[in-house]
């Protein structure tokens, strides 16, 4: 593996790591900052495997964006599309007032970011 790809996955490990604590911080979880940092790890992941595979990318949240380009690496994930997309949507959202994220939202957005995570992984010969 390329040392700037380990580089990517060292940054989306911090980011699922964040997000895994941040919804379970007791007592008061933050719902938002775990799906924030969900979409971040979902997002370096996607690019991590870009780098790897030396493909150029825009600079860019859009996970939907980023999936079409990983579609030429591992044409299998288009099955992340609409989870990912959804991703996307709240991932911004919640960053700004008037959308507040719940623990439902925060469980699906670590969901979809442990699906990614799995998948690049495996692409990227890492231990699960």
């Amino acid at each position: 593996m390329k040392p700037i790809t380990a580089d990517w996955v060292a940054k989306a490990e911090g980011d699922y790591a964040t997000a895994l604590r941040e919804n379970e911080a007791k007592p008061s979880p933050n719902y938002d900052a775990a799906v924030f940092h969900s979409q971040q790890c979902a997002e370096k992941y996607l690019k991590a495997v870009l780098v790897e595979a030396s493909q150029d990318f825009p600079k860019t949240h859009d996970l939907s964006v980023i999936l079409d380009l990983c579609l030429s690496v591992e044409p299998t994930w288009e099955s992340l599309r609409e989870d990912l997309h959804a991703l996307t949507d709240i991932g911004v959202e919640v960053r700004y007032p008037g959308i507040s994220a719940d623990d439902e939202d925060a469980g699906k957005s670590i969901a979809t970011a442990t699906e990614a995570r799995a998948l690049v992984r495996r692409s990227l010969d890492l231990p699960a």
